[in-house]
Order: C-alpha cells, then structure tokens, then sequence
C-alpha cells in the first residue's frame, strides 16, 4: 500500500480520541471499514476501502442519516485519489447517481459539499472524451461550475479549484476538453449578466483567471468580446478581473484567432488603457499587453515590429506617472517588447529608429524620477540590436555619457550600465570613435575628456579584435607612459602619477581583448608576444594585468578547444587552432615567469603561479616533462645548500620585500607540475617530497612536501601520479606518515591531514590500519588555531567513517607495531566510533574536548546507520562530561548536547530528559564564553520538539524559574505573531515585501554554512532572542533606539513625489537652456535636509583643545534670545540691522570659498567639506556672542590667539570658576621651550614677589 495513503489513513486513526463529533466519526468508520475488510479477508489496498465505502454509500442512500453519509463521503474523498482509472471509469454511473444526491445546496452543509466536490473531480478526471459526451458528466460540470459562483466562499473556492482542474486536464488524445463549449456557454451567460448581479460576473472572472485552457475557437471571439465590454462597467475591480481573466485567455489566442482577428482584438484592449493612477487594473493591463504582442509576434512578426514605436510612446507615459508598481510592470512591458517583438531582419530598419525616438526622448527632464528604469530600457534595446546600433544609437550614447559626467548626477551607475551595454552591442572600436578618451591634454568643450571610460570599458569588453588593441591601445599606453616618464624629470609629481594610472588603466584593458578574441592568428605575433615578456619582466606595475589577460585567453581557448558546443565565439577547429599557436610561445613564456617568480616576493606572487598553471595546460607533456626534470635538478642543488630562515627572515616585513629561499620556490614550481607528469618524473616528486615532509627544521619545506604528496594522492584514478601513489602507499607512504607523526609542525598540518584525507578515501582492504594510526591526529586537528586546517579535520574523520562503513578488517598488529593486539578487527561504522571514543579516557582536557567534538561530528553524519542502543550508551558517557568542572570539555560537551538534541528521534530522547536537563542547569548561571546562552538555546530545542511541559518536568526546582521564562518568552512571541499578522492584513504590500526580504535574508545565511554548523553555533534568531536576557529596561531603551534611529517616518507615495526644488548658485542665476541645469533640481525640501543634516552634527561630540565638547542646550536657548531681543532693542532705537545676506566678512569665514589671515598677515583658504562644522574647520566662536574668528593654534608652537581657562568660566553666575570643577591652572599646557631654568618666572609664585608682598603689608 502506498505509503503517503497509509500515512492519511493513520492520521485519521488518530482522531478516535478527539474532542470534534466529526472527526470522532470520521475516525470510527474509518476503523468499522478496516474491521469488515479485515473480516472479509480481502486485499488492504485502496480498493478495497473503495468498494466497501461505496457498498456503505449505496445502503446509506436512501436511510436519511446525514451524519454517516458525510463520513463516507469524507473517507471517500481521501481513498478516491488512490483508485487506479479504469476503476472509476467502470464505476462512474454508480458513483454520480450515489454523489448526485449530496449536491443539494439547501440541506447540505459546507464540509459535505467540499468532500462531495473533491469526489466528482477525481472521478470526473479519471474519464476519457466518451464518457464526457454522457448527460451525467456534463450535468455535473454545469453543477460544479454553478457552485463556483456560490456565495459561500469556501464552497465557491473549492469548486472553482475542481473546475479550473477538470479544464485544464482534457483527457487525451484531445486538445480541446469535450466540455469546452458547456464551460465557454456558462460563461457567456454569466459575463452577459453582470450589469445586473455583478457579483456572480466577479466570481465568474476568477474562474476564468485561473483556468488555462484551450477555448473554442468558434466562441473565443465572443469570449473576448464579452470581457472586453466588463471595464466600460466603471466597476474597478470587475474591470481589474476582466483583464487578467484576459491576460488567460490570451494564452490560447494564437490557436484561436488568425491574424486580422487577433489584431483588431489587441486594437481593443489598446483603447482600454486605464488611468496611470489606478495601479491595480494598469498593471493587468500592460501584463495583457505583452502576453498579447509576444503572441502576436509569433503570428505575424513583421505586423507587430510596425506597430511596436506607436505601442511603446503609448505605455512609456506609465513609467513616468504611474504608481512604483505601475512603473515596474510599464518597464516589464516595453523590456519584453524589445527583446521579443523586434526580428533580427528589422534590426537595422526605420522602424528600430522610431523606437529609439520614442527611448530618448526618455531622457528628458519629464522623466527624471524614472531615469533609472529608462536606462534599463535603453540598455536593453543595445543588448537586442547588437552592431546595429551603431550609428543609429550613437546620440543616445553621447546623450547619456553627458549626464553621467554631470557632477551630482545620481544614477551613475545605471548610467555605466547603458555604456557597459554599449561596449558589448558595438565594441571597444565603434564606441571610442562615438566617445573618444581624449587623453592627449588639449580639451575644450567640444574635446571632453572622458578617463573615467577605461574601468567601465575594462568590464565589458567581449570578444573583441585582439589587433585594435595592439594597432591602438597599446601606442596609446606607451604615449601616456612616456608623458609620465617626462612630468617626472619636471619635478611634477601630481601630473606623473596621473599619466602613470592612465597608462596602467590602458595595460589593464589587455584582459578583455583577450577573453576569446577574433583573430588570435593574425594579432598574438612574435613581436606582441615578445612585448608582453619585456613588460612582465621590467615593468612591475603591468605585470598582474599582463598575466591576468594571458591567464583569460589561455583558459579560454583552451575550454574552448576540448568542448563541443556551436555557441562559442569561435568554433571548436578553430580554438584547436588558437592553442596550438599559442603553444609555440609557451616555453618562452614560463622560462620568463619562472625567473620572474623567483625574484618576487612570497605574498605577492599567486597570479604568476596561475599564469604559469594555465601555460602548463597548453603545452606537451614531453615539455612539461623536460622542464620538471631543470626544476628538480635545480631543487636539489638548493636543498643542498639550503638553510633554514632566521625569525628576522620570516617576518611579515622582511616577506614583502624579500624572495622567498631557491628551496622553497623550486618546490612551488615542482608542485604546480604535479598534475601534467608520467610515471617516472611523478617518481622523482615523491622522493623529493619524502624528503621535504622530513623537514622538521624547516617548517615551510616540510608544508610543502606534503602539500605536494596531497596533490599527486588527489589525481584521477586513470592519472599515473595516482598509480604511482597506490604502488608505494603500503611499502613507503603509510609507514613514513605514521613515524612522522611527532615531528609536525604546525603550519604542516594542514596540508598532512589533506594528505591523509585523500590516502583514505580510496584504502584497500590490507590498508585499513591507517585509519586507527591516523585517527587521534584527525580527532587533534579538530581543536586548531586555523580554520581551514579544522575544517579539514572533520573532513578527514568523515572520509574515515565513510571508508570504515565500506566494512574489511583491519590489521591491528600492524598500528604503532605492537604485537600485543588482536590479530583481526571487523571494520564497521560502531567500531570506528569506539575508536573515536577512546579518546575521552585520555588525560588532558584539550584531548577530551577534541574527542568530543569528533563525535558530535560523526554522530551527525552517521546516526542513520547506527543502532539506537549504541547512541545511548554513546550519548549517557558524553553526558557525564557536561557537569566537568573544566569549561574547555564542558563546551564542547554541551555541543554534543545540542546535536543529540535535534538528530535523535524523539522516542530515545524522551526517556533521557532527566539525564540532560539537570546536567545543562549547572551552566545556567555562568556567563564567561556565552555558557548561560548556550544553555537557554539547548534549552529552547528540546522545548521546541519535546514539548515545555516534558522539559518542566525534567528541570530541577531550583532552576523553575528558566521555565517561567520560557514560557513568557513564548507567549510574547505568540503575541508578536498575532499583531504581526494583523497588521499584514492592514498593510498587506509593505509586510509582504519585508516578508520576501527577510526570506531571502535567512534563504542566504542559510545556504552559506553547513547543517552542523547551524546546530553547533545557532541560528541568528537565537542570538537575538537574548535581548530577553538584558538587565532592567536596556531592551526598552534599545528598541526606542531602533526606531528612533531612522528619524521620521514618511509614507512612500505619489504625494512625495509632486513638488520639487531648485538648489541656488552664488555665482549667478541658474540657466534653465544648459544642458546640466538638472543637475541643480531636487525632489528632497532642502530645509529638511538642512535640518537633518545639522541633527547629524548635533549627534557628534565635538573636539576642543584635546577634551570633548558638548552642546549646551539651555545656554544656546539664552543667547537666541538674547540676540533677539538685542536686535528688538535697535530696530525700536532706530538702528540699522545688518542683513545676513550681506556680511561678506562672516561669509568670508563660513562658506565654501571663505579665508583667513594668519598671524603673519598670510591667507589662507578654508579646506571645508560638505557637513564640516566651524570647530572642525579651526573656527572659534566669542562666548559673548561675537564675529567667529579663526583659531591660530598650531601643532608645535604657542597658542597666541587662545585664552586659556575659558572653559572654566561660569556661564550663569558671575565667578570666573566653575564651583565644584577642577582648578583651572591643572589644563594651563606649559611649553618645553619656556621650561628652561631661569626662562620664567610665575607672577605671585618667585621669591621676589613674596618680599614685595611683604614689604607692602
């Protein structure tokens, strides 16, 4: 029997014991029909559920007990779907006559009739086209479909469901459902009443919306004229059904209508367009719009393409005035069109320049709020027409390149968007003859230059000709490099370092010329190749771009060459070709970059060893072969006279600027070569890595040995380097590993249990004593210092378990050679696992804690494939561990707890509650490594999938209060689910995008980590749950923070949309015919950002003198008033009041533009910033209200112009110290210079002002 009908069938079984008559009786005649099959010893299938319910059915027809007619009918409705066909098929009279009677609206309830409609949809699909031509089954359908205009929504909601379903699903061979015209007719009939029950015409619509199918063709023009007349109703919601019952209906237009049809029925729904402002029916009306022309498209391309301009200027108006999801589905519409309805015949036709007409015409002013969705368009029409949009599109490009070189442009990057497209659609050569560079320094106005070009045209380079680049580029990087060269031996630095980035920009444009160009054959000559070797060797700054693009054009050609696809740039015989020429230059080229290599330092080297990886791809194996046997030669002379590196020679410093040792790069070359060697030279490797890995002086060397063993044990089967492997692994690999284990170093690590972890993957049988020999390394690598090196631990004991559960036997006389052992052992996955756990009898912590956490790994993997006896007795020894005093075992312990918590069956973990909890409790109060939060998560799991009632019962009475917490914690929760969901009722469109964007939030954390990584270190909900756990009403106040953080909040809509304002020059008065007058216009009220940006300045401690600053709020209330009333007083004097506007001394200090003098007279200009404020700029205000003047305080040198002790003034009373401050000659600074002996004397402190004190009194 089917396993999901068994699993229906069980959960109805369970319903015996509820509190629901229904279900009571659903249960109990569930349990009557197994009795009586039981009894009768028939089959347990489907089929026999079937026939005794119907047997029931028939005897129950005619007894009036509703109450056991709903149950039959309910357990028919769950047993029907797993009744093959032709079953229903024989019982399809007998089953509508019996379910015929049920259908009575006024005397059937809701649930009956859902259980009755669910049993006519399975028997009606069941049926072929005869069956469909019999009275009964079109009666039903005219039932169903009846139904689904019922009031009632849940009935109205199922039928429909059953409706669309029949529809949808014609039974083969037809097309065409036989009941099309009874679904077409009832329809009609519906549709034509709708002026008059507008209600049934709404529901009516839904049906039609959600079923696709093919209409007849004889009705379909009725169908759609009927739904073209709904939105003249001026019923806004029937007009929005109408057109996406349309947007349905469309999808069988093609097959339906011919070609004068369809378009006079496209010319009707065009003179529909509703208002921009109704959101709702504008977007079901551009979706129709391009369903339609897409189809359209397909019928009569070259009709479509000329009616194509006059569509797009109908709906570009949408973007522009409409709602943001009016201008998302308007920008859909015409991205569609352009892609889909433009023939790659019409490409370079009038009609393409009409389109860009109506695009351009985009880019004005009237369209600045939706310059970015334009963009998206323009760019998108460069992607369709490809070389022919040039020179059709060339004022467009010109058009946009000027308004991104406009200073406070905001759409930069949708703007570099349309040149990326551009670049791709017409290439590097067309677009510097629209755009040129102008690099050469003369520019004018009509000579721009435009440097900002090279990183946008690096990124969207595409196989372009590689000769553009040699012929033009490249004299091009040599003028501007020779002008730097020049600007040097000026003494003008600033201009040499701008032609230097210029020239590197140039160089690193070299990448995309090579990404799959045209024309290798002819452009990648001697004397470019030689070139590119001189600059690799002498120029340092263009040798990561130079090896950059030769690493893209090998790697390229190279996939090109051993694929066979037709889509490629060039052709398969023709990368053939491409990398046998580029083959000849390879020998040249890694003798170059092997010296280069050699002479540069460690941490800066990598891409030279990728360029040399890709040149080593495209060579012959005798080559690569020839150069291994020059590396090792080499290498062995070095080892020779190789020392190992002082502790000054391997610090950070002295690694940037220094070659690493011969030793070191002759082994890095020898590696790289791995993977291209023959049996003989793969020999010659493993001994020199045998004696690498020997090493122990040279921690470096000895990483290397065994990072080039891992490389050759990592190749294919089929390689000869892992021949070779397999052949010495038992005689030499395996033995050398085990009697090296204690001299490790450890950075070496790594590389060594990468070693293992590949050496075990493909053991032997006679081989499985290695794993017990290497196993306590692994189980140590756990608890290292590097990531990436634990990582690779884990790994290596999962690979182990894996081989383990392969099963063998393992030689255990063998391991570390002692005789004592037994002989044999069974190699199986529990064995493994009480190797792992011997490590817990071990006798330090850092060896108990790493064992632990091998097992939460394994047990993790592998709990399927153990017994459920052996993990508890497995999980009752590690359990002793979590009351361990020391907090290294204990944390580890504590995740094994957590694993156990979610991987075990709730079964074996139930019985083991009061084991667990008691011993969690003791961590509950110990705040150091996050041990009480850990507690509480492990504690929330097993509330979680246990249930807080089992956990209540387990947790010991001094620790009651952690369930109370519990509790509340989860009833809030409760409750911000509730107010959640109402308030997405209220605000469905906001809550539902925040919704979507915190499911894609958590869909990416999720995906990042492992599953073992998300039990052992909790998800991000956990972490902010414990905002539960901070003391007193710091939530509070942090949750005021949060929502206070933002500012106000203001409701996105059009109201925020319709004013716009005009940012002033001091220059002049703005002139509304230049080009970048735009530039000026914003639609944020300049005194809301004013006043937004001061409330950021406010929020800033300010810096005074060395101490911090702040802003007295009371003191600036006083003196607001007092200038006030100051200025109150003269205008009633009589005096004049000076205007702001014309206090060209303070506008001297304040503005952008504003100067000082020092105190030798000089002047100085002001290095201010947007949101610099006068105490960031070295501007002292007067406390007395007076014309800021500019501080002279200079680092090194007296403050002459600062009175010191001013801060320690009151500020309300009339002293001159603070009562209650420190004393102010505390902050007096002293100068150095006027320390010396004798220099100064302190009035009121020297000797002689005490005498002529005294003589005075």
């Amino acid at each position: 029997m089917d396993s999901e009908f068994e699993h229906q069938l069980q959960k109805l079984r369970d319903k015996i014991g509820s509190k629901t008559p229904h279900q009571q009786q659903h249960a109990a005649m569930l349990l009557a029909v197994e009795e009586t099959i039981t009894e009768q010893k028939a089959a347990v299938e489907p089929a026999s559920y079937f026939a005794a319910l119907l047997t029931l059915m028939e005897q129950q027809s005619g007894s009036g007990s509703n109450a056991l007619s709903n149950a039959i009918i309910f357990l028919l409705s769950v047993v029907l779907p797993h009744v093959s066909a032709s079953m229903l098929r024989a019982k399809f009279t007998t089953m509508m006559a019996v379910l015929s009677q049920s259908l009575d609206l006024a005397s059937a309830d809701v649930a009956l009739l859902r259980s009755v409609i669910s049993c006519l949809e399975t028997v009606l699909l069941a049926q072929d086209a005869s069956s469909w031509r019999q009275p009964i089954a079109q009666g039903t359908l005219r039932s169903l479909m009846q139904l689904s205009t019922d009031s009632k929504p849940k009935i109205r909601k199922r039928a429909q469901e059953a409706v669309s379903s029949l529809l949808s699903r014609p039974p083969p061979p037809t097309a065409i459902h036989p009941a099309a015209h009874i679904a077409s007719r009832f329809v009609l009939e519906m549709l034509a009443n709708a002026k008059a029950d507008p209600q049934a015409a709404m529901h009516t619509l839904q049906l039609v919306k959600q079923t696709e199918m093919l209409w007849p063709a004889d009705e379909f023009e009725g169908l759609c004229a009927a739904l073209m007349q709904l939105p003249r109703l001026n019923t806004p919601y029937v007009a929005t059904l109408a057109f996406q019952a349309l947007e349905t209906v469309f999808a069988s237009a093609g097959e339906s209508l011919d070609e004068d049809q369809f378009r006079d029925l496209l010319i009707s729904v065009i003179d529909l367009k509703p208002n921009s402002s109704d959101s709702a029916t504008s977007e079901a009306w551009l979706n129709i719009i391009q369903k339609g022309y897409i189809a359209y498209a397909q019928i009569s391309a070259e009709a479509c393409f000329q009616s194509l301009p006059d569509l797009i200027d109908l709906v570009l108006p949408d973007i522009e005035l409409g709602k943001s999801s009016t201008r998302d589905a308007a920008t859909r519409c015409v991205w569609a069109l352009i892609r889909e309805c433009i023939p790659d015949s019409k490409l370079g036709s009038d009609g393409v320049q009409a389109i860009i007409k109506v695009l351009a015409g985009g880019l004005s002013y009237r369209y600045r709020e939706s310059w970015a969705l334009v963009f998206l368009l323009i760019a998108a029409l460069f992607q369709r027409l490809g070389k022919f949009a040039h020179p059709s599109m060339d004022a467009v490009a010109k058009e946009v390149a000027n308004m991104r070189m406009e200073p406070e442009f905001q759409f930069k990057d949708e703007a570099d968007a349309v040149l990326g497209a551009a670049i791709r659609a017409v290439g590097p050569q067309v677009f510097l003859e629209i755009l040129p560079l102008n690099l050469d320094g003369g520019q004018s106005q009509d000579n721009v230059g435009r440097a900002w070009l090279l990183p946008l045209m690096k990124s969207h380079i595409r196989n372009a000709p590689l000769g553009y680049f040699v012929l033009t580029m490249l004299p091009l990087a040599d003028k501007l490099s020779v002008q730097s060269q020049q600007f040097v031996s000026q003494n003008r630095e600033l201009e040499a370092k701008i032609y230097n980035a210029l020239s590197q920009q140039v160089w690193a444009l070299l990448s995309g010329f090579c990404n799959v160009p045209v024309d290798i054959l002819d452009s990648f000559t001697v004397g470019f190749a030689e070139r590119l070797a001189n600059e690799i060797l002498e120029v340092p700054a263009t040798r990561s771009a130079i090896c950059g693009a030769l690493q893209t054009l090998l790697t390229a050609v190279h996939a090109l060459a051993h694929t066979e696809s037709a889509n490629g740039p060039i052709t398969q015989q023709q990368a053939l070709a491409a990398e046998m020429h580029l083959a000849r230059f390879a020998p040249d080229y890694l003798a170059q970059l092997f010296n280069v290599f050699a002479l540069s330092p460690g941490n800066g080297r990598g891409y030279l060893m990728d360029t040399i990886t890709a040149f080593l791809a495209v060579i012959t194996p005798g080559e690569v072969n020839a150069t291994f046997a020059k590396v090792c030669a080499m290498l062995d002379q070095a080892l020779k006279s190789h020392k190992p590196p002082t502790a000054a020679e391997l610090t950070e410093r002295y690694l940037e600027a220094h070659p690493p040792p011969t030793a070191h790069t002759m082994t890095d070359l020898a590696i790289v070569m791995a993977p291209y060697l023959d049996t003989e030279h793969a020999q010659m490797l493993v001994r020199a890595a045998f004696v690498l890995a020997n090493q122990s002086e040279d921690a470096m060397l000895q990483k290397k040995g065994y990072k080039a063993l891992s490389r050759l044990a990592a190749q294919s089967a089929e390689s000869p380097a892992r021949q070779l492997i397999e052949s010495v692994m038992t005689e030499q690999l395996i033995p050398m590993l085990i009697e090296s284990a204690g001299s490790v170093g450890a950075g070496s690590r790594r590389d060594r249990l990468m070693l293992i972890s590949a050496l075990a993957r493909n053991l032997a049988d006679d081989q499985l004593h290695f794993i017990p020999a290497m196993l306590s390394e692994a189980i140590m690598g756990t608890k290292e210092a590097n990531e990436r090196a634990r990582n690779v631990a884990f790994e290596t004991l999962l690979v182990m378990g894996q081989r383990m559960g392969q099963g063998g036997v393992i030689h255990m006389a063998t391991v570390g050679g002692d005789t004592g052992m037994a002989a044999e052992q069974d190699a199986n996955i529990v064995e493994f696992f009480k190797m792992t756990a011997a490590g817990l009898a071990a006798q330090t912590p850092h060896m108990v804690s790493a064992t632990i956490a091998a097992i939460s790994r394994t047990l993790f993997e592998f709990h399927e494939q153990l017994d459920v006896q052996f993990i508890i007795e497995l999980m009752s020894t590690v359990l002793m561990f979590v009351v361990n005093n020391n907090r290294e075992i204990s944390k580890s312990s504590l995740g094994f707890v957590k694993v156990i918590a979610v991987v075990l069956p709730k079964d074996v973990l139930l019985p083991h509650l009061d084991e667990i909890v008691p011993s969690i409790c003791k961590w509950s109060h110990e705040y150091k490594n996050q041990m009480r939060l850990k507690c509480r998560h492990i504690l929330d799991r097993l509330a979680r999938r246990l249930g807080l009632d089992a956990v209540a019962k387990a947790m010991p009475e001094e620790h009651q209060k952690l369930i109370i917490n519990m509790r509340k914690r989860e009833q809030r929760l409760q409750h911000a689910k509730e107010n959640g969901g109402a308030q997405q009722s209220t605000n469905g469109d906001s809550a539902q995008a925040k919704t979507v964007a915190a499911a894609a939030t958590a869909a990416g954390k999720k995906s990042f980590g492992s599953a073992f990584e998300d039990i052992i270190y909790g998800s991000e909900s956990e972490f902010e749950d414990s905002e539960d756990e901070q003391p007193g009403g710091m939530k509070k106040r942090n949750d005021r923070a949060k929502k206070n953080k933002g500012g106000r909040q203001v409701e996105s809509g059009d109201a925020t949309r319709a004013g716009a304002w005009i940012k002033e020059d001091t220059d002049g008065p703005l002139d509304f015919l230049d080009r970048s007058a735009f530039t000026h216009f914003s639609t944020i009220d300049p005194a809301m950002a004013a006043t937004a940006k001061a409330r950021r300045a406010c929020s800033e401690p300010k810096v005074r003198n060395g101490k911090f600053v702040f802003d007295d709020e009371e003191e600036d209330e006083r003196k607001a008033k007092a200038a006030a009333k100051a200025a109150a007083e003269a205008v009633q004097d009589g005096a004049s009041v000076p205007d702001a506007s014309e206090d060209y001394y303070l506008q001297s200090l304040t503005s952008k533009e504003g100067f000082y003098r020092t105190a030798n007279q000089k002047i100085k200009f002001h290095k201010r910033k947007a949101g610099d404020s006068d105490e960031e700029m070295g501007i002292a205000s007067d406390n007395e209200g007076g014309v800021p003047k500019p501080s002279m305080a200079k680092k090194g040198k007296g403050n002459a112009g600062t009175v010191y002790g001013r801060e320690f003034r009151s500020k309300k009373a009339q002293g001159d110290v603070k009562r209650g401050n420190v004393d102010p000659y505390a902050y007096v600074p002293l100068n150095p210079k006027t320390m010396k002996k004798g220099a100064i004397a302190i009035k009121g402190n020297s000797k002689k002002d005490k005498r002529t004190r005294g003589m005075k009194g």
